[in-house]
């Protein structure tokens, strides 16, 4: 494949829009991405089964779950990048753009000219793509002169920025998140966050985001569906009403602490259930707590309470007034069709 052939494929799979007539019509159009009774298999293994989920224009949907329940899978069901077996995947909204785990810039070309990728593949004139990809980059936290640079030349934490400015470059109406933040330190994450929070306050983008990292989740969702693994399946919802604006580290940590002693959380990840009668030992609870921070996206590190505190203590429970995560049941997943041999 040469260059233009791959600038072409990629912009593709950063940003796609669907063809009028592939629009559903009728009393369910309104539900934005709506996908029923999905199930997939990779030869004889059956990765997800029985997948029901609506996003919605506005709405922030995490899918949460351990490596290998199906999470990438299913958003690339919904992506449309791979073929759909069994199920239905009807998505409404008229464009979308993808952010994936690793930033894919293309290495020949400037960080200006990899965000305005998209733009370029869905026919904008130059002057205006590059218009708004430099207006997106220098939101997104890069400076003029990174803007002349190419992918080599930029870090890590850099790359990602391009990658994020690259799909909202193209001002979807559904954005989808596949770990796109998994790779960065805390602080960046937090930045990327903010920064990402702040331009959906501006507009009724829909996402639809994986993550391993439940405080991630927490952080930046309206609904978080936790999904277990062999087959993927999603087991659990919790739905969150407090603006996402007013989520502070108080909150999250607390909220997040709350969905890991739910019963369906802990099984979903392999974590042992809690004693009926909540007690433990000093190095149980130590345990315990290293296995919070893990599934957190944190380690003991960044933790900044004392050794002991993060250690030995019991994490506090969100009441009412906290606006705590709700319990929403899940009915368990069934096939929509035969079952595969």
């Amino acid at each position: 494949m040469n260059r233009t052939s791959a600038a072409a494929a990629v912009g593709r799979a950063v940003g796609g829009r669907y063809p009028a007539a592939t629009l559903p019509t009728g009393p369910g159009a309104s539900a934005g991405l709506r996908v029923r009774g999905l199930s997939h298999s990779f030869g004889p293994d059956e990765v997800l089964v029985g997948i029901d989920l609506d996003v919605t224009a506005g709405q922030v949907v995490a899918l949460v779950g351990p490596s290998g329940c199906g999470k990438t899978t299913l958003l690339h069901l919904c992506a449309g990048l791979l073929r759909n077996q069994e199920g239905s995947v009807d998505n409404a909204f008229g464009s979308q753009a993808c952010v994936f785990q690793q930033p894919r810039l293309l290495p020949w070309k400037t960080t200006l000219d990899n965000v305005a990728l998209g733009l370029a593949a869905a026919g904008v004139a130059r002057a205006e793509r590059e218009r708004r990809a430099r207006e997106l980059a220098l939101r997104m936290g890069l400076a003029d002169g990174d803007l002349d640079k190419f992918p080599h030349q930029l870090s890590g934490g850099m790359q990602s920025r391009v990658a994020l400015a690259r799909a909202l470059a193209l001002d979807p109406r559904l954005l989808l998140l596949d770990e796109p933040f998994s790779a960065l330190d805390v602080g960046l994450k937090e930045e990327l966050y903010e920064l990402l929070l702040a331009h959906l306050a501006e507009r009724s983008m829909a996402v639809l985001m994986i993550t391993h990292d439940l405080m991630e989740a927490v952080r930046l969702s309206d609904t978080i569906l936790v999904m277990a693994p062999e087959p993927g399946r999603i087991v659990a919802r919790f739905d969150l009403s407090r603006p996402a604006a007013l989520r502070d580290d108080g909150w999250s940590h607390r909220s997040t602490a709350q969905l890991l002693q739910h019963p369906a959380v802990r099984s979903s990840f392999g974590l042992r259930p809690r004693s009926a009668g909540g007690g433990a030992s000093a190095g149980s609870r130590a345990g315990a707590a290293s296995a919070v921070l893990r599934l957190a996206g944190r380690s003991q590190a960044d933790c900044r309470l004392p050794e002991r505190a993060c250690a030995d203590d019991e994490p506090d429970t969100p009441t009412a007034a906290d606006d705590a995560p709700i319990f929403v049941p899940v009915q368990a997943a069934r096939r929509s069709g035969p079952t595969r041999c």
